[in-house]
């Protein structure tokens, strides 16, 4: 019988299926164990770390842009507002593909090649959930054509921003300044967290000057969005705090008034109290509308500007140099008193010219007869040249140029306005380091007069005119005149100390009482009036330059040929409450530009308090009414002091005043060129 063996071993069989099942429930274990393990971890652990970074997804903080301050004159005028535009912005967060969204939105609201270069530049330095401007002041079409396929374009919204409002045009234009787009160069330098959500910056003028005033500190909101960038909640905010608003010391009545002489010329006034060294006016012609720069300027709105012969964009009140002429005369007679070289009593006999000892080149007066017996007295009342001629010579250009620093000429004034020109004083040291030659005898003569190297700007001679009024009181001229806010700004309204003067106090006065005959019966005569006394000085400066032997005659020069006009005066000559220089270009002579003075002393001193000059209310309201027009479209003042319109273009930038480096050198001890002695004041 066969022996049979069973076809399953039914118990190893159970043995193995549960050690099976136990190594299955095993690893299970193990990485079920493993998986609480990593979810304590990453819950408990690291909770807060996990649940901060969640929120980032949907919860952002959105830069709010601080409000500009407002710029007001100091009778509380606003010179420079706010108002709203629409604006396309863009999410960095929202957006995957900037290039792509930017290319596919250009033909909807016309986004220009600057547009979308400033664009590129800011949003390299954007933070992942700050908006950035893709186009500011969009029209309603550029709205409407938006809105249709706004559901094309997650991360893209338009919405409202403040943009900066010129109300009285180019009144203001240069010394109020505009703000324009933050360039790539500014983005370099600002700090990017108190400029977020800003796409506004100051270029020139008091915008610029005081822009850390103006500009104000951002605010952030916290909202919830989802995945498209749509606001789904706002979970708080800070706001943002609004910029300084800044008074000047500028009057409108008188700018005004001051802009009304120069309309239709070049030239500039410029208008200090005395006393305290603030700017009552200060006007440079032709001017430009600010407001064309705000938004962004046309290529051939700029090229208008730039390529005129007048230069409009040109500020002459701050940064124009000019041969200053018999202006300085009573500064620098002051100066003979101080050395004790003469007194009111020193008197010379004029011929009507002089020359050098051993040099047979002679220097006229304006006066080709001569003057006789003329005193210090006389010399600044009929403007005697020879009188000067021999002051210099006897002072020597070391001691005048100490002396004629002290009233702010060849340095910068110290004003609160950017890009001033330090005009000219110039030495032996100077000459050498820049012209690598000796300084000649002859050249201190033609500085005598405001000629030769000799340039100041109106600035300078307004500050230099003031000085002389306060009887040697320095004073620092200033627009800025107080400024509220949340940030703290001193204002000094005050003279800063005196000049070094060795003479006396009566030596000012006999220089008043000299000025005063200016008016009365010299060369300013044409200006003068019973109401108040005004002491002030004419000057002529040169502009082409004739040969020796030759007479000037104005028949054959053309109109940008002929001599500048310049006039310097303060009133009421015992009390002075206001001091102006005028400068104006191929103004002939001092006599024409004194006749430009004269309204602004009658307004300040017989106008302003009875009748002032105010402007006509300007109201800009923002909306869908005034969406698209550019802030030069807008309503300015009655005011023009534009460029003429048929004025030819230059070909390349040039100055009319005559710049110092193209005059020619002399190998002489005397000029070989007539000066301005040979030109009637």
């Amino acid at each position: 019988m066969k022996q049979q063996f069973p076809l399953k071993n039914v118990q190893q069989e159970k043995r193995i299926f549960r050690s099976r099942v136990f190594f299955a429930i095993g690893i299970v274990s193990f990485f079920l164990i493993l998986l609480v393990v990593r979810y304590a971890y990453l819950q408990i652990v690291h909770h807060q770390e996990f649940s901060e970074a969640a929120d980032k997804n949907r919860i952002r903080l959105q830069p709010i842009a601080p409000a500009r301050g407002y710029i007001y004159d100091r009778n509380g005028i606003l010179l420079a507002d706010n108002y709203p535009v629409f604006t396309a912005t863009l999410s960095k967060a929202d957006v995957e593909d900037t290039d792509d969204t930017v290319k596919r939105l250009t033909p909807i609201i016309g986004l220009s090649e600057e547009d979308i270069e400033r664009f590129h530049s800011r949003i390299k330095t954007a933070k992942k959930t700050e908006r950035v401007t893709l186009k500011l002041n969009l029209t309603e079409t550029d709205i409407a054509r938006f809105s249709e396929i706004k559901f094309q374009f997650p991360g893209v919204d338009i919405e409202t921003q403040m943009t900066r409002y010129y109300p009285h045009g180019e009144l203001f234009a240069h010394v109020v300044g505009y703000v324009g787009r933050i360039n790539d160069k500014e983005l370099k330098a600002i700090d990017k967290e108190s400029y977020a959500g800003t796409n506004l910056i100051g270029k020139i003028g008091v915008e610029k000057s005081y822009e850390d005033l103006l500009h104000g500190t951002p605010g952030y909101e916290s909202i919830e969005a989802d995945a498209h960038g749509n606001v789904l909640r706002h979970l708080g905010r800070k706001e943002s705090t609004r910029g300084n608003d800044l008074y000047l010391s500028l009057d409108y009545g008188l700018q005004t008034v001051a802009a009304e002489q120069l309309a239709g010329r070049r030239g500039a006034i410029v208008a200090i109290d005395p006393r305290t060294g603030e700017i009552l006016a200060l006007v440079s012609s032709p001017s430009f509308n600010p407001n064309l720069f705000v938004t962004g300027i046309g290529h051939d709105d700029y090229s208008a500007l730039r390529d005129n012969l007048d230069q409009p964009l040109y500020n002459r009140a701050v940064q124009g140099s000019y041969p200053p002429g018999s202006t300085i005369k009573p500064m620098e007679a002051l100066g003979g008193i101080h050395y004790k070289i003469v007194d009111w009593s020193t008197a010379i006999a004029d011929p009507g010219y002089f020359h050098l000892p051993g040099d047979s080149h002679k220097f006229r007066d304006w006066k080709k007869t001569g003057h006789g017996s003329v005193n210090m007295h006389k010399s600044i009342i009929i403007s005697c040249d020879t009188y000067f001629y021999i002051l210099s010579y006897q002072m020597g250009i070391e001691k005048m140029n100490d002396w004629m620093r002290q009233f702010g000429f060849g340095a910068k004034t110290g004003v609160d306005l950017p890009s001033e020109s330090e005009g000219l004083y110039p030495s032996p040291e100077w000459k050498m380091r820049t012209r690598k030659s000796k300084w000649l005898k002859g050249e201190t003569i033609s500085v005598s007069i405001g000629q030769g190297a000799f340039t100041a700007t109106p600035l300078q001679l307004a500050m230099a005119t003031a000085i002389t009024a306060n009887h040697g009181a320095h004073v620092i001229p200033h627009v800025l005149r107080a400024t509220k806010g949340a940030k703290i700004h001193p204002v000094l309204n005050a003279p800063t100390g005196k000049i070094n003067f060795s003479g006396t106090e009566e030596d000012w006065i006999k220089m008043r009482d000299a000025m005063v005959d200016v008016i009365q019966s010299g060369t300013g005569r044409g200006i003068r009036t019973p109401m108040y006394q005004i002491a002030g000085k004419t000057g002529t400066a040169q502009v082409k330059s004739i040969a020796q032997g030759k007479r000037y005659n104005e028949a054959l020069l053309n109109e940008r040929q002929l001599d500048h006009g310049l006039f310097v005066g303060f009133a009421p000559a015992e009390n002075p409450e206001i001091a102006i220089s005028v400068i104006w270009e191929n103004g002939k002579h001092g006599g024409s530009a004194a006749q430009l003075a004269r309204p602004i002393f009658d307004y300040w001193l017989l106008q302003k308090k009875k009748n002032p000059v105010l402007p006509t209310n300007h109201e800009v309201s923002g909306g869908l009414m005034t969406a698209g027009i550019k802030p030069g479209e807008l309503a300015s003042t009655d005011v023009s002091l534009n460029a003429q319109p048929n004025t030819v273009t230059k070909p390349k930038p040039q100055m009319h005043v005559p710049s110092i480096q193209n005059q020619p050198t002399t190998q002489t001890q005397s000029s070989a060129q007539t000066t301005q002695a040979e030109i009637s004041e």
